[in-house]
């Protein structure tokens, strides 16, 4: 990959170069060109003058001399001639030359010849310039100068020999450039890459479980990084499933033990004497402590994979929350009269413009059920005596909202974040439970597209919100 980005920068920075050093060479070439045409046009416009002037022998003489000066002066050839086209003053050139007498008769015509835009240093090392003798109106012959364009070609073949210099230089700095910048990026692409392929290669293949196969473009590199990954995710999604798997059997396992030692200490207790009755009260209550723990991991492996156990929620899935609210209400009044606790059911908001028999939420009523039995269950244990609890139901266009609050004790703001972590209790909780009653809640509510939040009571208690897709039927 550093190879083909190596390749595209020096690219762009050769075409930038170019950019850059072409329209410099050709305006340097154009340039030159122009200096040397405009100084033998005058050089010209001159010796028409004077043959022009040179009406008698004496300024013919005159025009001899300043042409020999200027052919011994610059080395290059002139010829002057009338309006027949005779030759008055010639100082080097071949007068039988085709290009020659092409050049006369179009300026005897008031014609000047076709001039070279630019000179190249491979250019003709001749230029013509001609020039008619007279006005307009009356052509008296014609000056032809055969202008050198040797020096014009050594100093635009130096010019294009600088910016070439110039152009490689700056070649070679961004190619530096370009080596320190494809190093720069991909070192950290290059050092995941191979983190990612050190560490795939130490994972399990994946077991039931369709492997990934998509295809990926862009470079080769890239493909093998995302390849990777991508076998890395599907490696540790089975090893989610195979913890949740191994709590779940783990919790059924040991589910038969305790149970036989629950029948023996119960089929012991008669036989129990006084004086070890109390340790015996206390073995039984940690058995049963035991048992209730199982079953809550049990409970939460089952919620946090769904997908492994069969228990996803379907599509058509669906009930009336204040219908299930309200039976969750009947069935823990109970309770919460010997807790010294009054709930009630508060009346719950439809949707605008829908009637309460329309509303039903995205979730089977048993899921629901259990959900609000662990916020109740919470709110009777720990609100404490002489606290109000509230159901209530809610509900807007996308969502239903069912939420459990009580204005008890509640807990330290800083516990709030932590109560649906695994084996969390708040430091004011009284004794008992195992701490997994809201991780199993929260799962139960993220398995259904949902969110169950935990929030404080003003001035004092605690709130636990369960919102869940809303269906409109």
């Amino acid at each position: 990959m550093r190879r083909r980005l190596l390749i595209a920068l020096t690219v762009f920075a050769a075409l930038a170069v170019l950019a850059f050093a072409v329209p410099l060479s050709l305006t340097a070439a154009t340039s030159r060109t122009q200096h040397l045409v405009l100084g033998r046009s005058g050089d010209a416009d001159r010796f028409a003058t004077l043959a022009d002037a040179a009406g008698s022998a004496g300024g013919v003489r005159a025009l001899a001399d300043e042409v020999t000066r200027y052919h011994e002066l610059y080395g290059e050839n002139v010829l002057v001639v009338d309006a027949r086209g005779a030759p008055i003053v010639n100082a080097g050139v071949a007068v039988d030359d085709p290009r020659i007498r092409a050049a006369v008769a179009a300026a005897r015509r008031n014609q000047r010849p076709q001039q070279v835009d630019r000179l190249t240093p491979w250019s003709a090392p001749v230029m013509l310039i001609a020039r008619p003798v007279g006005t307009g109106v009356q052509v008296n012959g014609a000056v032809v100068i055969e202008a050198s364009t040797a020096a014009a070609r050594s100093a635009i073949a130096r010019l294009w020999a600088l910016i070439a210099v110039g152009a490689l230089g700056a070649m070679v700095v961004f190619v530096l450039l370009a080596l320190v910048l494809s190093r720069w990026v991909l070192r950290p692409l290059a050092a995941m890459s191979d983190a990612v392929a050190e560490l795939t290669a130490t994972l399990p293949k994946p077991r039931g479980r369709a492997p990934i196969t998509r295809r990926y473009g862009g470079p080769p590199e890239v493909r093998a990084l995302a390849e990777s990954v991508d076998a890395m995710a599907t490696a540790v999604g089975d090893s989610a499933d195979a913890q949740h798997q191994l709590v779940a059997d783990t919790a059924h396992a040991m589910r038969n033990p305790l149970a036989a030692l629950t029948i023996r200490l119960d089929s012991l207790e008669a036989a129990v004497p006084a004086t070890a009755s109390a340790t015996f009260r206390a073995a039984t209550t940690e058995v049963e402590r035991l048992t209730a723990l199982l079953d809550d991991l049990l409970q939460l492996a089952v919620a946090e994979a769904p997908a492994s156990f069969g228990t996803a929620a379907s599509a058509e899935e669906h009930c009336d929350p204040a219908q299930v609210a309200a039976d969750r209400v009947d069935a823990w009044t109970s309770a919460f009269d010997d807790a010294g606790i009054r709930l009630t059911a508060t009346r719950h908001s439809p949707v605008q413009g829908d009637s309460a028999e329309h509303l039903a939420a995205a979730i089977s009523a048993a899921a629901l059920a259990q959900i609000l039995d662990v916020a109740l269950s919470n709110s009777c244990r720990y609100a404490g005596s002489g606290a109000h609890s509230s159901v209530g139901v809610s509900a807007g266009p996308d969502w239903v909202t069912v939420r459990v609050a009580d204005d008890g004790t509640g807990v330290a703001p800083d516990e709030l974040d932590r109560l649906t972590a695994r084996f969390f209790r708040g430091s004011t909780a009284a004794a008992g439970g195992t701490g997994l009653g809201l991780s199993i809640a929260n799962a139960l509510t993220k398995a259904r597209g949902g969110t169950l939040t935990v929030e404080a009571v003003h001035p004092h208690g605690l709130a636990v919100a369960i919102r869940v897709p809303a269906v409109v039927r």
